[in-house]
């Protein structure tokens, strides 16, 4: 699976190795410096996958991914060395796919490229998996989409994981728990925190009103729950 990924890391020798490992596995990777480039050469000519370094001159990485969110549903993976659960969640609210903490081993970042680039739907599609419907949503675990009142809705990896498991059993109650462990090998610095950030991020994408939720439920005490919407 050849795709295109861009890479924004202001340490050259870093970047260097990013090129070099990407393309190795096949892909075409294009890399620049810093965060003004990046988010012009994203909107020119958009990569299956970026890789954004958070600390970066002139316009850091997290408004970066901001400001691409508001555009687009291309997948990040962010790279940083802050390491505190807060700043991974903030990366996750703002729409990174993926989050690893500085220093890393290339092949942990390659093993992150190739699930991110799986999930988001870079593979091939699996025809023979069956669609799932719960209400006014369809969803399709192969092509790893989203339909909404037939309405495509973009998800991140770890959001779709989390719906798509909640959509097998609708009605059931997960515990976040439960939720994360559907997210495992997606994000894998994961917490159960980051769970209420996924499911605050969808429903901010499915619901009508998403301070009063009709279809992504809280079960107080417990978890969440899929519903199908009606009285």
């Amino acid at each position: 699976m050849c795709a295109h990924v861009l890479v924004a890391e202001d340490d050259l020798r870093q970047a260097e190795v990013l090129r070099r490992y990407l393309e190795a596995e096949g892909h075409r990777a294009d890399v620049v410096h810093d965060g003004r480039t990046a988010l012009e050469r994203a909107r020119q000519s958009p990569p299956d996958l970026l890789v954004l370094d958070v600390s970066m001159p002139g316009l850091d990485g997290l408004n970066v991914c901001r400001m691409l969110r508001q555009e687009s549903d291309l997948l990040v993976l962010m790279l940083t060395a802050r390491s505190t659960e807060d700043d991974l969640l903030l990366g996750l609210e703002l729409g990174a796919d993926d989050y690893l903490t500085k220093p890393y081993s290339p092949r942990e970042l390659m093993a992150r490229v190739r699930t991110l680039l799986r999930r988001g739907g870079r593979a091939t599609a699996t025809a023979a998996t069956p669609a799932l419907r719960v209400g006014p949503l369809a969803i399709d675990p192969g092509r790893h989409e989203v339909h909404m009142q037939g309405e495509p809705v973009g998800c991140t990896p770890g959001e779709f994981a989390i719906l798509a498991a909640m959509a097998a059993y609708p009605g059931r109650v997960f515990t976040r728990a439960q939720l994360l462990s559907h997210t495992r090998g997606i994000d894998r610095s994961s917490t159960e925190r980051t769970i209420d950030v996924h499911v605050k991020n969808l429903r901010r994408k499915i619901e009508a009103n998403p301070r009063r939720p009709a279809l992504l439920l809280t079960v107080y005490g417990i978890g969440y729950k899929l519903s199908s919407g009606e009285q």
